[in-house]
């Protein structure tokens, strides 16, 4: 699909399913890591394999200066913060959106977004921002920066290596205790998969962290725990 946003064409892969013109239909969004494409990112997820009932939408970025490499913005990836190269990615999601639920029947209760490295750390702007939209996020391999005094309790998965070189274990941990004491998640952690914890919340918006022990690198053995999680989360 494409779109033209604030004047610059904008594409994103999507996998539709034919019953989303007549029944609710919920929305997966899903957001490469800086470099990558679309294409890769949804082939290496195949959450349409997973949950053939949602329509599946990865996004392409535009080439984007990296805070960690890539200075110079030689290659795609999406904005940081709030106001960033004039809000254009937000302002693409607000596209994307918008043209699914004027197209198809959406169900507004099932919309998720989940991402890796500079594509996580998206979905946590998104979730700063958007945040009413979302029933549930699932970044990887990020953290939130500055945004995150403005994250509300929102359901959320949050996936990281224990041997990250790049984006450093300790800030995503502490990170991890940032969501856990933001969703009201005060009792100890249940087993809910594979590398796997669920935190029950106190307001009902629960936390999952999935600690795998690689590096900077999304596990393809995590694509079912997050279409596990997301098929659980309706929006309160």
């Amino acid at each position: 699909m494409q779109w033209n946003v604030d004047g610059t064409p904008r594409e994103a892969m999507v996998y539709i399913p034919n019953s989303a013109k007549v029944k609710a239909t919920p929305i997966v969004f899903v957001f490469h890591g800086h470099g990558g494409t679309m294409g890769n990112m949804f082939r290496s997820r195949g959450f349409e394999k997973l949950w053939p009932e949602a329509i599946i939408i990865c996004p392409q970025g535009l080439n984007t200066p990296g805070q960690l490499t890539d200075p110079l913005g030689q290659l795609p990836g999406w904005q940081k913060a709030p106001g960033d190269m004039n809000n254009r990615d937000l302002h693409f999601f607000d596209a994307m959106l918008k043209t699914l639920q004027q197209d198809y029947r959406i169900d507004n209760e099932r919309i998720y977004a989940t991402g890796h490295s500079n594509g996580g750390g998206f979905t946590y702007l998104l979730w700063a921002t958007r945040g009413d939209v979302f029933a549930a996020v699932a970044p990887s391999a990020a953290v939130g920066g500055q945004i995150v005094n403005m994250l509300k309790p929102k359901p959320a998965m949050h996936i990281m290596g224990e041997q990250d070189p790049l984006v450093k274990p300790e800030w995503q941990r502490a990170m991890c205790n940032k969501i856990l004491k933001i969703n009201g998640c005060s009792k100890p952690g249940e087993p809910y998969a594979t590398y796997t914890t669920f935190y029950p919340s106190d307001i009902k918006t629960p936390v999952v962290l999935y600690k795998h022990p690689g590096g900077h690198v999304y596990p393809q053995e995590a694509n079912p725990v997050v279409i596990k999680f997301f098929k659980s989360i309706t929006k309160l």
